[in-house]
């Protein structure tokens, strides 16, 4: 009876949501079902990670992968076909994509990936793919989340994830190290990562005398352009092609220590990186920002919080010293971005900073436009914070003042928004030089903007300046 009775309440239960971008392998697919994560199996993925099994239960209790269990067998009755195995994982908060993510962060990832290669190779697995959207993070820490891609090796094999890897974090990472170019606008517009063929037209005589980049990146891209240009492709020598295990264990490691060298010019410091220590405050002033924050903090308990302009974290970190749980940080220079990165790292906070162009965030796309989320619809939070930022839209960008103000209440329902005059010292510097268009941007306006959207719980003035943090609550 109890059995019928769970049926029958399956039955009535919303269906689950295939996840978009798992039809990539027909293997196994995966689905959103009420707060979890399913993962389906068909026959042959089954037998493969029953072999692996042990392997990745090791990995999760070390940190490394996404949990995992048997569903109950209630649960195969919402999926038709041949479906063998269903697992189940805990629902990650935020998905990130790598395109999002710092040079350090990305860094990190590429580093991560390698190393789980090397440690399943030695148990006699390996990875089927490199695909650097396998990997999340919770803070700095990276984890893996496809269990299906953990596969048997199979003696002389080739490494068939090589050019994956390359283009999804080793070109990435060269872009910025070599030619000090950031990733994020190339990524996401390909997509997949920044191809080869394209990073190989950047390289000046002198690179082709690079051993390393010869082998994984210009030797490569110069046979992918060859093959593909060839009416016919033999592919029997590609299948008699053996790679020793002492091999691909070399490359793997040779990548290893080729990214963890990677470095961008610090001496490159931007605007912004500087802003936090070069700006008009005070350290009175610092500190009563500081103050405000964790009183907010303290009296409304957000458990997550977005930090909009976050630069190195310290305001993020306030948060976190003061009972929020997690700080998601979004800043668009890439140079504070690595510091705040580092500095999660150094500190083990539950801190993870990303890149943002708020005036263009990263949207739907991929195939049918559902493949990769939009930013709406993967960052949400408890309690935002946008200090100092809404007139780097607003005066820097000329995005109209209450759609500024639209755009960041709808981050989360409670925050905390500082708006900047024109007399503020940084607001004259960016109309230095330009005409000033602005009749509208007053505080008078501001608030009258805010207070069609939220309710405002508090205002503050900054001793010593004229800028002023507004406390609200969304009105829904």
């Amino acid at each position: 009876m109890a059995r019928m009775a769970e049926s029958k309440l399956l039955a009535a239960a919303p269906r689950p949501g295939r996840v978009a971008g798992s039809f990539r392998d027909p293997s196994g697919q995966v689905f959103h079902f009420q707060d979890r994560i399913l993962r389906t199996m068909d026959s042959a993925a089954a037998i493969e990670f029953a072999s692996a099994e042990r392997v990745m239960r090791q990995l999760v209790v070390e940190g490394r992968l996404v949990d995992f269990s048997d569903a109950e067998p209630s649960l195969h009755q919402l999926f038709q076909g041949s479906i063998a195995r269903v697992l189940q994982h805990p629902l990650l908060e935020q998905i990130t994509y790598p395109y999002e993510w710092s040079f350090a962060g990305l860094k990190a990832a590429a580093l991560f990936h390698l190393q789980l290669q090397l440690d399943l190779l030695d148990q006699g697995f390996c990875l089927s793919d490199a695909t650097a959207y396998n990997v999340q993070f919770e803070g700095s820490r990276p984890t893996f989340i496809d269990h299906l891609s953990i596969k048997p090796y199979r003696d002389g094999q080739l490494w068939y994830g090589h050019k994956q890897f390359c283009e999804q974090f080793l070109v990435p990472l060269l872009l910025r190290s070599v030619f000090d170019i950031t990733h994020h606008s190339w990524y996401r517009g390909n997509l997949e990562g920044v191809p080869s063929a394209d990073f190989v037209k950047l390289l000046s005589t002198r690179h082709w005398f690079s051993h390393k980049l010869f082998m994984h990146i210009i030797l490569p891209a110069k046979l992918q352009s060859s093959r593909t240009s060839q009416t016919k492709v033999d592919l029997g020598d590609s299948r008699a092609r053996r790679l020793p295990k002492d091999a691909f264990r070399a490359m793997l490691a040779q990548l290893y220590s080729w990214i963890s060298g990677l470095k961008v010019d610090v001496g490159k410091q931007s605007v912004w990186q500087g802003y936090a220590a070069n700006n008009t405050y005070t350290a009175t002033q610092r500190s009563d920002k500081g103050q405000y924050v964790a009183e907010f903090v303290a009296q409304h308990k957000p458990r997550t919080i977005i930090d909009l302009g976050c630069n190195t974290g310290d305001f993020s970190y306030v948060a976190l010293e003061n009972g929020a749980e997690k700080a998601i940080g979004f800043d668009f220079d890439p140079h504070a971005l690595d510091a705040a990165f580092d500095r999660s790292v150094q500190t083990s906070k539950n801190f993870l900073p990303l890149y943002l162009d708020a005036r263009n965030p990263s949207p739907s796309q991929g195939w049918g436009e559902r493949e990769r989320q939009g930013f709406s619809s993967r960052f949400s939070a408890d309690a935002v914070l946008a200090l100092a930022f809404e007139h780097h839209l607003a005066i820097a960008h000329n995005v109209p003042l209450a759609e500024v103000v639209a755009w960041v209440t709808q981050v989360a329902p409670k925050g905390i928004i500082e708006f900047v005059p024109k007399e503020d010292e940084t607001v004259r510097r960016m109309l230095a030089g330009r005409e000033d268009i602005f009749s509208d941007y007053n505080e008078e306006a501001f608030a009258s903007a805010l207070s069609q959207k939220a309710r405002v719980v508090n205002k503050h003035l900054i001793p010593g300046s004229k800028r002023t943090l507004y406390t609200f609550e969304r009105s829904e």
